[in-house]
């Protein structure tokens, strides 16, 4: 069994993350309603939510730890241990799985060498399978950091990760530059992403995800997918028919 109660924050800790909660509890008109961004702030204190930070979000929101307890396991967003810096979901939902997401996540466990849920003996990577990314339209998908990186391959996934690990920088697919999963949640709480150029690199939907809309307005929607063949030629004894 735990000890009870859970143990506090440090003086200086608690003096931070009081200070950062209060902006976020201050735009709520019931303080209640401030838990998820707090605990994605706890997350971005520790890696992941803990009993301490638990006892933090209840004492400040004037809520049971039970009831902290309740919210936090119900997300999968909220880590009930600690994970890696880099939190990689490959997308096994139907239509990523039969594009090649099931073989991704294999290949993934077999390469890493850990099962669904767990992290490289480095640190540096959490392997998980999410049901639906939902970017069905490039898939088979993986998520790093909730960050996109669309159209993967086994042998691509294998490289991302492996640069992952090796401090390389990655580019995602789309959206903003990636970051650390600590440096992701404090952006998740609701602070502001400071890194030069990260918000305006955000961007949007791509062409695939736009194409219905365009058509709907009567407009030619691209090609996302590979050149058709063209049609073979027309033969005089055809044409004659």
């Amino acid at each position: 069994m735990p000890q009870l109660p859970a143990p506090d924050y440090p003086a200086e800790v608690r003096a931070r993350l009081e200070a950062d909660a209060a902006q976020l509890v201050g735009r709520y008109p019931d303080r209640r309603s401030a838990l998820l961004p707090l605990l994605h702030l706890v997350q971005a204190e520790e890696g992941y939510v803990t009993r301490t930070g638990i006892r933090f979000c209840a004492e400040l929101l004037g809520l049971t730890t039970a009831e902290v307890t309740a919210v936090s396991t119900f997300y999968t967003m909220y880590r009930r241990k600690q994970g890696g810096d880099y939190q990689v979901g490959v997308c096994t939902n139907t239509l990523c799985a039969v594009l090649g997401g099931d073989a991704i996540f294999g290949a993934l466990q077999q390469h890493l060498g850990v099962g669904n849920g767990e992290t490289t003996g480095d640190g540096k990577v959490t392997l998980e399978h999410i049901e639906c990314n939902a970017a069905c339209d490039f898939a088979p998908v993986v998520m790093v950091n909730w960050e996109f990186f669309d159209n993967q391959t086994v042998e691509s996934a294998k490289k991302l990760v492996d640069d992952l690990r090796a401090g390389r920088t990655v580019e995602p697919t789309r959206g903003a530059p990636l970051c650390t999963y600590r440096e992701t949640e404090r952006i998740l709480a609701g602070f502001p992403d400071e890194r030069p150029g990260a918000v305006e690199a955000s961007g949007g939907a791509g062409p695939a995800t736009l194409a219905g809309l365009r058509l709907a307005k009567g407009e030619g929607a691209p090609r996302v997918g590979p050149p058709r063949p063209a049609p073979p030629a027309q033969t005089s004894e055809e044409g004659e028919g």
